[in-house]
């Protein structure tokens, strides 16, 4: 009876480490969203992309087809929003985070730019993975 007692008790404190472990990882992740949201609206783009994987295999799919490159991004987003009137004031409503496998998560959600030049908004999923420690997007589709 101990025994089956010891194994019950191991049961329940594994099953709520991963249960703390995975609100860990919501909350990192939603941490960097924030200062995404605060980085693009003080027209910050450098910092914005601080969330992004800086790599060549960054993949980034738009309007315009699939994009490779944290390089091209970060172009592609001053090319599109050269002045602070045109970034504005970004706002992002999370609809779902859910894991898909070990250190990797998928964000589901709507962004919503307050601008000058006029209002724009959309949706997006974005793919966060554990690289060395850190949560970073390695793919975002956004329109």
């Amino acid at each position: 009876m101990k025994k089956l007692m010891f194994l019950f008790a191991a049961i329940l404190v594994l099953s709520s480490c991963k249960i703390e472990t995975k609100e860990q990882d919501k909350k990192d992740i939603l941490a960097i969203m924030d200062a995404q949201q605060i980085a693009w609206s003080k027209h910050d783009l450098e910092g914005f992309m601080q969330g992004y994987w800086k790599s060549d295999s960054l993949k980034f799919y738009g309007s315009n087809g699939v994009k490779l490159g944290w390089d091209k991004t970060l172009a592609n987003y001053k090319k599109r929003y050269p002045t602070p009137d045109h970034s504005g004031i970004l706002e992002f409503k999370i609809n779902d985070i859910t894991k898909i496998e070990k250190e990797s998560y998928y964000v589901m959600g709507a962004y919503h730019l307050t601008r000058k030049v006029g209002d724009a908004s959309g949706v997006f999923m974005i793919i966060f993975r554990k690289i060395k420690g850190e949560w970073k997007i390695v793919a975002d589709t956004s329109c």
